[in-house]
């Protein structure tokens, strides 16, 4: 008779420590855009010759002070890969819940790329610096894991739509179809203004942190 009691019991307690789990990790998808934007806005104001109408964030890992940002790329990218694993038990077995998380993650790695191969030197950033004129190869893989991070970025709004939808959540459904499209648009027009393109970036990092938030609080019987 024991056994049968305590059997539930330790049911309901494993239950609870993996939503307890998934909440922590969820956690890390959720400070990590404005943890990031935050150490960039900081930096951009305070380091000599960086100009946010000319330079982007990523420029930020040069120079001597340099490693504050790499280390940023590291923490941030560690940080949305557990928050990618913790929307996977989020959401599993419902809509959305495999490749939703895995182009999270994908957008995760994609910072330690930007970490690991630095942007190129340029309009006056570090202070001095000409203007680039040839691309380097680290530059090359820095731009391409961006652009590759970002695209799955986006595609993981359009899917993590669906259980937005699932949940009731139709207008946050409907804003993480449209927020893509911003974000896309803002890279489109980076040729002209830089701060468009980090404005896009901007807006993609912090949209992944409200969607994720927003899954994590609300039931999926809702």
């Amino acid at each position: 008779m024991t056994e049968m009691l305590t059997a539930p019991r330790r049911v309901l307690s494993d239950a609870a420590a993996s939503r307890s789990a998934a909440r922590r990790l969820v956690t890390g998808g959720v400070v990590a855009g404005p943890l990031f934007l935050a150490a960039g806005l900081a930096q951009g104001f305070t380091r000599d010759g960086f100009d946010f109408t000319r330079n982007a964030i990523s420029q930020l890992a040069l120079g001597e002070a340099g490693w504050v940002q790499t280390a940023g790329f590291v923490l941030t990218g560690a940080l949305l890969i557990a928050g990618a694993t913790g929307l996977r038990r989020v959401l599993r077995g419902g809509p959305g819940g495999t490749w939703g998380p895995a182009l999270v993650g994908v957008f995760g790695v994609s910072f330690w790329i930007a970490g690991a191969f630095p942007a190129d030197a340029g309009a006056g950033f570090p202070a001095g610096a000409p203007e680039a004129t040839v691309m380097s190869g680290h530059g090359a893989v820095h731009m391409f894991g961006g652009m590759v991070g970002y695209l799955a970025l986006c595609a993981a709004f359009v899917v993590l739509a669906r259980p937005l939808a699932a949940r009731g959540l139709h207008r946050w459904a409907v804003a993480s179809r449209i927020v893509p499209v911003v974000v896309l648009a803002g890279f489109m027009a980076s040729a002209a203004s830089v701060l468009a393109f980090t404005v896009g970036a901007g807006l993609g990092l912090l949209w992944l942190s409200a969607v994720t938030a927003r899954l994590a609080d609300a039931p999926a019987d809702r």
